[in-house]
């Protein structure tokens, strides 16, 4: 299981599923290995009377692909779901007679929007071969989705090299967009971000670009299309202050510690002395 817990306290009644708890009074169920229907939805039935006398509340069933077949048992015993990921599915059960009070699975998707100008005033636009913008002969700035576990800086020039090819270096997060109902009713974020370019030689994705070209920000700002969409044009006119240096954006400030190797970005307009 990847579920933190505050205690590796392990539960290892006889005729009771394994599990551990974690600091909510919560139960994280751990199935290693293939289960028939029944013993498992007797073991369940058993634990979970259990649990509620220890006055447990959540439980937390993640199932791989492997143990699939116990998803409709679970669901008839009065779990549902809670998200998936590619090789597992997590389930979850409110012991107590109250609502419950489960965190939610993720809300929002993240993505990024990349200004990458060069020394000429131009800034990097592409057009999509799918999508909304297919055939419109709408120019765009680079953009795409964070993935799990990578930074919005890091993403922000990986998107731009696998689309166009140019090699970028992180600048500032200039400004960020929130929308709902979006992809699978999630909410989504986008984060205009800077990106100063370290090469110039433009070699497109021709799976998903149709073109990729320097193009004077002005020329960009002006299509019809982005003059006619508020929050566009919000972002072009943002774009073209910052190229004229009467705009500041958001720097990252790495904040890992010493005790954690987890790097962190906090992004502000605080320069540390």
């Amino acid at each position: 299981m990847n579920m933190e817990t505050s205690s590796n306290e392990i539960v290892n009644e006889v005729d009771m599923l394994n599990a551990s708890y974690d600091a909510f009074e919560g139960v994280i169920i751990n199935i290693e290995n293939d289960m028939d229907e029944y013993v498992f939805t007797t073991l369940l039935r058993t634990s979970i009377s259990q649990w509620r006398q220890q006055g447990k509340k959540g439980v937390w069933l993640k199932l791989s692909l492997e143990l699939v077949n116990l998803v409709k048992p679970a669901v008839k015993e009065g779990f549902w779901y809670h998200h998936a990921e590619p090789t597992y599915v997590m389930l979850v059960y409110w012991i107590p007679e109250t609502n419950h009070t489960l965190p939610p699975n993720a809300s929002h998707r993240v993505g990024v929007a990349s200004f990458v100008v060069n020394n000429k005033g131009e800034v990097l636009v592409v057009q999509e071969k799918s999508g909304s913008f297919k055939g419109t002969g709408v120019w765009k700035l680079p953009t795409g989705t964070v993935e799990e576990g990578e930074d919005i800086s890091l993403a922000a020039i990986r998107e731009v090299k696998e689309e166009t090819g140019i090699e970028t270096e992180f600048m500032e997060v200039l400004a960020f967009r929130q929308s709902h109902k979006s992809f699978f009713s999630k909410s989504d974020l986008m984060f205009v971000c800077m990106l100063k370019p370290t090469s110039l030689d433009i070699q497109k994705q021709d799976s998903e670009i149709e073109a990729a070209e320097w193009m004077p920000v002005e020329e960009y700002a002006n299509q019809p299309f982005i003059k006619n969409h508020k929050s566009f044009d919000s972002i072009a006119k943002i774009c073209i202050a910052k190229k004229d240096d009467k705009y500041v954006g958001f720097s990252p400030l790495l904040t890992t510690t010493a005790t954690s190797a987890k790097k962190s970005y906090l992004y502000s307009t605080y320069q540390d002395q």
